[in-house]
């Protein structure tokens, strides 16, 4: 895998926006504002906004080789060092035939995003890219009063140093909400809560190691089948990092698309599984029922280790994953370790 340069003060990253144009409406608009302008003060980046990004919904619904356009462009411009997503959405699959891979192979560069970014992580990683899943502009950058330190460090740890990165658990979570309309509520806090349960084992003992592959569940559902899916072969020892979105799938569901990653043979392949937290802990006790059920009853995969509730993807606060890279899961301690930091 190729690993790009980490950031450093000064240095230039684009935005983009690759599915939902909720950056370009009116009543968000402030919220991008917020977002760019922690970029430059906190971490003393130029910002810069691809042309498209700011359109709005229907312009970008109705037009996905746009959004295409702007990544081809920001990975094209030797200036730009690295790409950073506006939010989520729910149709990035359809950027794909616009995009061009050559372009991605020639100038590699860090990307970041999570949830429907999936998509464009598996597509970097198809090209022989690492890239990242982490905060997004609009939702963990330009978080409500500050952005949380947990998700500052990895943010950090992750993109602008080549240290090892151990990641653990969060003392604290939200599921507070705030009207990201009210501008009057920029500064309000959201409430926190305590962490109760830590980063759980749900099954294994010692540690187990392998290079960082996975995504969103539901996104991933849709990957499937498509030529940025990662073959048998390329799931081998690697370990899955899976999470659950705001859309809060059933337990049912999961335990449907578990079953279909074991019909397709990646799980007597991998090397282990880490479960995100699940969003608002809807479904908490349930998904691990549901991770037994497929992987330790059906599957017979007793000795596969899988630890659970990981402050990555869907929650608040977050740490930052990198695609393609050697972690090691400790589940003694309780802690993930990125082994060569995550960037060159």
């Amino acid at each position: 895998m190729i690993i790009p340069e980490k950031l450093k003060k000064g240095d230039t990253i684009a935005i983009v926006s690759l599915s939902s144009g909720m950056g370009g409406e009116k009543e968000f608009y402030h919220r991008y504002e917020i977002g760019k302008k922690r970029l430059e003060e906190i971490f003393g980046l130029n910002v810069v906004t691809m042309p498209n990004a700011l359109k709005g919904y229907k312009y970008l619904y109705d037009h996905p080789e746009a959004r295409a356009e702007d990544l081809m462009n920001a990975f094209a411009d030797k200036k730009i060092k690295g790409i950073f997503t506006m939010i989520g959405g729910d149709d990035s699959i359809r950027i794909l035939p616009f995009i061009k891979d050559d372009v991605i192979k020639a100038n590699p560069k860090i990307f970041i995003g999570y949830s429907d970014s999936t998509v464009t992580n598996l597509l970097l990683y198809k090209n022989n890219v690492v890239s990242y899943y982490g905060p997004s502009l609009l939702s963990e950058i330009a978080e409500n009063g500050s952005m949380h330190d947990y998700t500052k460090k990895y943010l950090k740890d992750s993109l602008f140093k080549n240290d090892k990165v151990t990641i653990k658990s969060s003392k604290e979570w939200t599921n507070d909400r705030i009207d990201w309309t009210d501008k009057s509520k920029n500064s309000e806090f959201r409430k926190m809560q305590n962490e109760r349960h830590g980063f759980e084992v749900l099954q294994g003992n010692g540690t187990f190691k392998g290079k960082l592959l996975g995504g969103c569940l539901e996104v991933l559902n849709m990957i499937i089948g498509t030529y940025i899916w990662p073959s048998i072969d390329e799931w081998k020892d690697k370990i899955l990092f899976i999470e659950t979105s705001e859309m809060k799938p059933s337990p049912d569901e999961v335990i449907y698309f578990l079953r279909h990653l074991h019909a397709l043979g990646i799980l007597n392949v991998i090397n282990g599984i880490i479960i995100g937290k699940p969003k608002d802990e809807m479904y908490y006790e349930e998904y691990k029922e549901s991770f037994l059920k497929v992987i330790k009853d059906e599957a017979k995969l007793t000795n596969l280790p899988i630890m659970y509730n990981i402050n990555f993807g869907h929650s608040a606060p977050m740490c930052v994953l990198p695609y393609g890279l050697n972690a090691t899961v400790d589940l003694e301690k309780k802690i993930i370790i990125i082994d060569n930091g995550g960037i060159k």
